[in-house]
């Protein structure tokens, strides 16, 4: 049996040509998740900057996860006295605990990061691990949550709720 003679120059060529195809493609990757962070950015995109501001505290919270601060969010009347309304686009949730007091509050768990789903019962309540949260304070009522939900700055104006910038 005789077998094909070999050749050492073949094989390192072959693993070069693999290896640099390899890195090109790696490097298309790289540049294409770039230029989208980039892009989202400088577009005003509210999902990558808005989340690291939430949970970083409540005081400068209100104006990184809104590109549209300032436009009304909700009616007054949208949000019913001891419950609230989640609204997702803002990664907000805007409660009424008692008649006329309006508070908002990252939409965001503390615990994965995952967005809150409802509003009943007086809780802020988290699908992923049933994490729950006050709508008086946003303070952690049940769950895994390590903390409570970062407060978001609103202004209520006549009936109107907007998120102040």
């Amino acid at each position: 049996m005789t077998s094909a003679p070999f050749h050492p120059a073949a094989g390192p060529a072959r693993r070069t040509v693999v290896a640099a195809a390899g890195a090109a493609g790696l490097t298309a990757v790289l540049a294409a998740c770039s230029d989208s962070d980039d892009g989202a950015s400088g577009d005003g995109g509210t999902a990558p900057s808005g989340s690291p501001s939430q949970e970083a505290g409540g005081g400068g919270s209100g104006g990184g996860e809104n590109a549209g601060a300032g436009a009304a969010l909700a009616a007054t009347a949208d949000i019913p006295e001891g419950g609230g309304k989640v609204f997702p686009d803002q990664k907000v949730v805007v409660t009424q605990p008692a008649a006329g007091d309006f508070k908002a509050f990252s939409a965001t768990c503390t615990h994965q990061g995952c967005a809150v789903k409802s509003v009943a019962d007086g809780l802020i309540n988290c699908p992923c691990h049933n994490s729950s949260f006050s709508i008086t304070d946003g303070s952690v009522q049940g769950g895994p949550a390590p903390k409570p939900l970062p407060a978001v700055q609103i202004t209520v104006s006549g009936d109107s709720i907007r998120l102040s910038g």
